[in-house]
């Protein structure tokens, strides 16, 4: 196992590490939360949707602008100051709905504060990794960080539908922005070499000249079609429909927690595979992976008992992740790391920017034709989106390299 976690020997990734398992745990915590406060303060899943587009609509306008920063300044710098800045609009969310003072419009004002914020740590995030850890450990970097994180999102989830269930939404939102604090503290300790400080020229500049790379790159953008469906059909009616049908048929907050909780550990089992898993075409491999992840959404369309569901929720979540190490690793390596942070942030922008729409029109589509139809629907887009991305040549056919350019 020592061997396995061979980038834990870098101090940097080790503090990396660390900050993303404190803040993903309070992030597993905070949508069984949210989900939770929304229905008890309306009672409505379209009300639901609408807080959550709140959070997605910020983190698409600014996505382009955080990666161009995350290329100019020290990476991790961009991520302390978007941790304290989620942390912040979390807390007042909490504080908020525990003295009873909440108004839908708060919710969704202050999840529009941590979406901005998000949209400059995820490009930072994502392309920091590779400063972190020598180029033979990258997949391992990866996989290890997506598996301590994923492992936090087992107890997380199932931490979070008890919280909700003994004490209320809101403390389990003041958990969660504890722990963007915590994790602000052990990012804020990393030291990056000065000479990866990424210097640029203006905003437009380099906006432009990552659009041409990414349009350059016929893999890059087809797989981030592809997932512009994948996300807004697929994230847009677990997240809203999920809790009303977990709250109507399978038993509330807990079992939704406990179905949160067995994809996270699928998502664990699989990362422990892509430690040691290699393979050659790690695109065509990523894509058929993603078939998988519709098992979920075909469970909850009866909706199946809830262990059914649950085992479904797993299968999903060990095949997504297969498809999240063989991404950010075929990003890493096919791509200059001083462009990654503007590439993660037009693959995010191309990936979320449906999203808003998934989640604001999956209320109201599931009123309409029934829940059932709603999440067989999103099904077959999953899976009909995924099959066209296959006729993709440089999908089909592109390799993993054994040495990673760095300029």
């Amino acid at each position: 196992m020592i061997r396995r976690l061979g980038p834990l020997r870098e101090r940097e990734f080790r503090l990396l590490f660390a900050g993303q398992l404190v803040s993903r745990l309070g992030s597993a915590i905070a949508p069984v939360a949210l989900a939770f406060a929304v229905l008890d303060l309306t009672g409505s899943a379209s009300d639901l949707g609408i807080v959550l587009a709140a959070r997605q609509i910020p983190t698409i306008l600014f996505l382009l602008v955080g990666g161009v920063w995350a290329d100019r300044l020290p990476r991790h710098r961009v991520m302390v100051v978007s941790n304290l800045v989620s942390g912040l609009s979390q807390v007042l969310a909490g504080a908020l709905l525990l003295t009873g003072d909440a108004r839908l419009w708060h919710l969704g004002a202050l999840a529009a504060v941590n979406g901005a914020s998000s949209a400059f740590f995820f490009p930072a995030s994502s392309g920091v990794v590779p400063q972190t850890v020598p180029a033979p450990l990258l997949q391992q970097a990866n996989a290890t960080l997506r598996l301590a994180v994923n492992a936090t999102n087992i107890t997380g989830a199932a931490l979070g539908g008890l919280l909700v269930a003994a004490t209320s939404p809101g403390t389990a939102i003041v958990v969660d922005g504890a722990s963007y604090v915590l994790a602000a503290s052990f990012v804020g300790a990393m030291h990056l070499p000065p000479g990866l400080r990424m210097q640029g020229s203006t905003v437009v500049a380099e906006l432009r000249d990552g659009w041409r790379d990414f349009w350059a790159r016929g893999w890059l953008w087809a797989i981030v079609i592809q997932f512009g469906v994948v996300n807004a059909a697929g994230q847009g009616v677990v997240s809203v429909l999920g809790p009303t049908v977990a709250n109507e048929h399978l038993g509330g907050a807990a079992a939704w927690g406990l179905v949160l909780a067995a994809m996270s550990v699928g998502l664990v089992l699989s990362g422990v595979m892509m430690l040691r898993w290699r393979p050659r075409r790690i695109l065509r491999v990523a894509t058929y992976s993603v078939f998988g992840s519709a098992a979920v959404l075909v469970a909850l369309a009866r909706p199946a008992p809830l262990l059914v569901v649950a085992a479904a929720a797993f299968a999903s979540g060990f095949c997504i992740e297969i498809f999240g190490v063989l991404w950010d690793t075929a990003m890493q390596q096919q791509i200059p790391h001083d462009k990654l942070s503007r590439m993660y942030s037009y693959d995010a922008l191309g990936s979320w920017v449906l999203m808003p729409v998934g989640l604001i029109v999956a209320g109201p589509v599931g009123e309409a034709i029934g829940t059932r139809a709603a999440f067989l629907g999103a099904a077959a887009l999953v899976v009909g989106a995924t099959a066209l991305v296959l006729l993709s040549h440089d999908v089909r056919t592109l390799e993993r390299r054994t040495a990673v350019a760095t300029a």
